[in-house]
């Protein structure tokens, strides 16, 4: 994967022209996605709203904004983690005449099927979040995902230095294992954890991929590990806030929250505050509206016929392609930077500081 991240300046600077981007193959790349006498029409398919309340809380509402902006009709709908409500969204869009969709899939084969079909019908596609493997979209928009579980990586090991841990025994807790995102954070926080678990600073207890994202099933995964490893787990990598809260959860019947350091990504309101409470020691913020900014502008300029290069391209190694893509840079936060998110405006203080929460907000300068 080209890393080079667009730190956005990429956003409103991504050239337009009537070739196609750079690095994109196959006759996708010459899908336009709409004709200049065709009403620009985008439909938008999230994947839940249990996984990450971010879907629902920030990735509807910025895309909406811009797309209101814009003047551009849209429809974003939500398949909650339903294949099959995923592609009737998907068929219901294309038989409505949007011209371009864009997907965070629920796993590659669902979208891979969506994909063709839309190209089938002269529709542009996006990948937004999610990589589909083996996929035919225009672009694909995210994050530098295994940077993003590099930080995660890194961010376990601070907490446990910070916390004088000696050869401690680390959980993980993965994400799906249908997501191609949960592949790339585990290769970046392997990249960090493993050389300590071959030279033997640390031990790996477990090891664990959580179906679908469900923080149902990870809080069962993560007693399960517990109870294996005889109550003796130091760290969790937990891949996401979700599953993060769900080990914190278990950690807390078992009084010793605070006590073991767990990473999340997000930055969701209750990842905030687990990492405000102590429960939690980092988590990785995205600032979705940079990336729902890029997508919509790529999608924008697709339905309006138009193409724009990215400068850069990630390799789908099914689809043996190089796509087009924007990657856009993750950052680390721990207590001390609670306060860098809220200023971002990716959360109120009057949403985080609530009850108890509004005397730790003011000990980390949240204002």
């Amino acid at each position: 994967m080209r890393k080079g991240f667009l730190t956005f300046a990429a956003v409103g600077l991504l050239a337009t022209g009537s070739m196609a981007a750079c690095g994109d193959s196959g006759d996708s790349s010459d899908q336009a996605g709409g004709s200049n006498d065709k009403k620009p029409k985008i439909g938008v398919i999230l994947p839940d709203s249990k996984s990450s309340a971010r879907w629902e809380g920030a990735d509807r509402k910025f895309l909406k904004a811009a797309f209101d902006a814009a003047g551009v009709e849209s429809d974003i709908q939500n398949a909650q983690n339903d294949k099959t409500a995923f592609q009737t969204i998907a068929d219901q869009m294309i038989t409505n005449g949007v011209n371009v969709l864009m997907i965070v899939n629920l796993d590659s084969g669902t979208g891979k099927a969506v994909l063709d079909k839309a190209k089938s019908q002269g529709v542009a596609t996006i990948d937004y979040d999610r990589l589909t493997l083996g996929g035919s979209a225009q672009y694909y928009v995210s994050f530098d995902n295994e940077a993003v579980g590099k930080l995660q990586g890194e961010g376990l090991s601070k907490c446990l230095t910070d916390k004088g841990a000696k050869n401690p025994s680390i959980a993980y807790l993965n994400g799906s294992p249908t997501d191609n995102n949960a592949t790339l954070f585990k290769n970046g926080y392997d990249s960090v954890l493993k050389p300590k678990f071959d030279s033997k600073e640390y031990t790996k207890v477990a090891d664990d991929s959580v179906p679908a994202w469900d923080n149902a099933q990870a809080a069962t995964i993560f007693e399960q590990q517990l109870t294996k490893a005889n109550g003796k787990i130091d760290g969790v990598l937990a891949a996401n806030d979700g599953l993060g809260n769900a080990a914190i959860s278990v950690l807390k019947k078992n009084k010793l929250n605070g006590k073991v350091p767990v990473t999340g990504q997000d930055a969701t309101k209750e990842g905030l505050q687990n990492i405000l409470a102590g429960d939690q020691c980092m988590t990785v913020y995205k600032a979705v509206k940079k990336e729902a900014d890029a997508a919509s502008e790529l999608a924008i300029a697709l339905a309006k016929g138009e193409r724009k290069d990215t400068g850069q391209t990630v390799k789908d190694p099914e689809g043996n392609r190089d796509v087009p893509a924007v990657l856009l840079e993750p950052k680390a936060i721990y207590k001390d930077s609670v306060k860098d998110v809220v200023a971002d405006g990716y959360i109120t203080k009057d949403e985080l500081c609530t009850g108890a929460f509004a005397k730790l907000c003011t000990d980390a300068g949240v204002s």
